[in-house]
Parts: structure tokens; C-alpha cells; sequence
């Protein structure tokens, strides 16, 4: 099989799982029905390109959460763009690449299994997760990071019988959007809870480099009278209350991960570290590093 790929993005993270622990997730009777080979994380993957002339024994699961990218199927040429995923299926040559002037940032994985067609048949074609008030897109990243949380910690039995088990839940989220948004539905917000919508939405979208203009059109609103009644209510402009969010999740990362800051960068919608630890400084007093060597060293406030 020939194979051509191009790699090695800042911010990247992936893990390819060794044979000998896929044959045992082949062996195993629960991980047999669905279980993962490979999965990974790469933001703005400029020039990202991989060809795979033969067959693959795996599905391959690409969500676009930002950018635009494009993939070859059987002769026939299809277009993703954020907020849409496909699964290319297993035993057909594909190729797929990055646009050069608008690079994706995707999560992927492969994975196979007895029960593996039952989530990678009619998912050829891009398919829509657009954010909106039930999208539950934060919800669909959590279950990604701890299925590789998990898989990071060791490959002992019951982590890869634990990973497979969220990988179900992570390809229904998708396979089965209605039904994941419903799960977790809300009463819908009045007019008087707006704002607590916006806050939502940028929950969604803290990956993402959200505008005044992208948030007030959200609403409904005006710049000015959304920018208004969001100061009134929060004592926070929008974006400076986005990037608050941001800095609290930055915090969670630093504590709960090993993730290097420039791999943080991405998670939270900044491309430059050096930025984000000057924002970091300023919104919670010390540098990245310092508040994670107190978190890790127990020395809290």
C-alpha cells in the first residue's frame, strides 16, 4: 500500500496504538465490536495531505471543527468544512488534504470492529453538526479528550475496554445527533435568558475566534444594544467575558493534562503562545507555568 502523508503540525496530538495491543482489542470480547487503532488532534493543519492508494483496514473518522479540507473516495471528490464530519470506510483507497489558504482543525480517529459498518455506513458524504442552543459540541470534544486521556494513561485492559465504551457514545454523538441533543435539551431560553444563551455559545465555540459581530448576529441584535445588555447583566463586555472563559479552561488544562502550552494554544482559539501567556498573566496574576506548579504541588490559594 502505498502511502503518502504529511504531518507534524504545531499544537499537534495523536496516538497510534502499537499491533500487539490492537490484536488484543481484536482478541477481547467486549473491545472486538468497536475499538480504536489511531486517534488525534491537528489544529490548522496547513498542507496537511494523505494518500492512501490501497486499502485500509480501519474506518477513518475526520470532525472539522474550523478551516475547510477536501477528500478523494472511489474517483469522486468531496468538500468538508467546519462544523461537519465524514467516515471514510474501510477497504477503499482515499486521499485527503487541507485547503492550503483555509487549513482545517480536526479531530480524528480510526477505528474498526464487528460493529463498525453499523456507525460508518451512509457517512460518506460531509454531515452538518452545526452549534446551536442543543448542539452540545463541548459535550462531543469532552468525550474525545477523555478517550484519549485514557488511552494516554497505558494500554492495560480495562483502559482500552473503557476507551472503546466512549467511543460508542462519541460516534453516536454524531450518528445519532438528534437523539444526543435531545439527551441533554434544556427548557428553551425566553428573551429574558438571552444572555445565558450567548454564554452557552461561546462555551461551544471556545476553540473558536469569536466577533462582536458573529456574537450580537447570534442574538439578533445590534452591536451596540447587545454589547449593552450583556455588560448590564454579566459586568463583562462579550469578548473580554469570552476570553475570561477562555483563561478558565486554559486553568482546567494546565491542571488535568500534560499538555504543552502551545498545545493548549488551539484548544482555547489562540494561535500564539506567547500571547496566550501574557493573557494568561494578566486575567490570573502568574504564568501558565507557575499556576501549573502550584496546582500540581498543591499550593493553592
Amino acid at each position: 500500500m502505498e502511502l503518502k502523508i504529511k504531518e507534524g503540525f504545531t499544537g499537534e496530538r495523536k496516538i497510534c496504538l502499537p499491533e500487539q495491543v490492537i490484536k488484543m482489542e481484536e482478541e477481547d470480547p467486549l473491545m472486538s465490536g468497536l475499538h480504536i487503532t489511531d486517534i488525534g488532534y491537528y489544529p490548522r493543519a496547513s498542507h496537511h495531505y494523505c494518500n492512501r492508494s490501497g486499502s485500509i483496514r480501519e474506518h477513518v473518522l475526520i470532525y472539522c471543527i474550523e478551516g475547510q479540507g477536501w477528500y478523494e473516495v472511489d474517483g469522486k471528490r468531496y468538500h468538508a468544512s467546519a462544523n461537519q464530519y465524514f467516515i471514510l470506510p474501510a477497504g477503499h483507497p482515499h486521499v485527503y488534504a487541507s485547503e492550503n489558504d483555509n487549513p482545517w482543525t480536526i479531530y480524528w480517529l480510526h477505528f474498526k470492529g464487528s460493529q463498525a459498518n453499523v456507525y460508518a455506513g451512509g457517512a460518506l458524504e460531509p454531515a452538518d453538526v452545526k452549534p446551536s442552543i442543543r448542539s452540545r459540541i463541548s459535550d462531543r470534544i469532552n468525550i474525545f479528550e477523555e478517550i484519549f486521556a485514557t488511552l494516554e494513561y497505558g494500554y492495560g485492559r480495562e483502559n482500552l475496554r473503557y476507551a472503546s465504551t466512549l467511543l460508542h457514545h462519541y460516534l453516536g454523538s454524531m450518528r445519532y445527533l438528534q437523539q444526543f441533543r435531545n439527551a441533554g435539551t434544556q427548557r428553551p431560553p425566553t428573551d429574558n435568558g438571552i444572555i445565558a444563551t450567548v454564554i452557552r455559545y461561546m462555551h461551544e465555540n471556545l476553540e473558536q475566534r469569536l466577533t462582536l459581530a458573529q456574537l450580537s448576529q447570534f442574538t439578533g441584535y445590534s452591536p451596540s444594544y447587545f454589547s449593552g445588555i450583556f455588560k448590564r447583566q454579566t459586568g463583562h463586555s462579550p469578548l473580554n467575558y469570552f476570553m475570561l472563559m477562555k483563561m478558565k479552561k486554559v486553568c482546567e488544562l494546565l491542571y488535568s493534562t500534560d499538555m504543552k502550552i502551545n498545545q493548549i494554544c488551539y484548544k482555547v482559539g489562540i494561535d500564539d503562545s506567547y500571547y496566550l501567556s501574557r493573557m494568561f498573566s494578566k486575567f490570573m496574576g502568574v504564568s501558565p507555568t507557575e499556576y501549573r506548579n502550584s496546582q500540581k504541588n498543591g499550593l493553592t490559594d
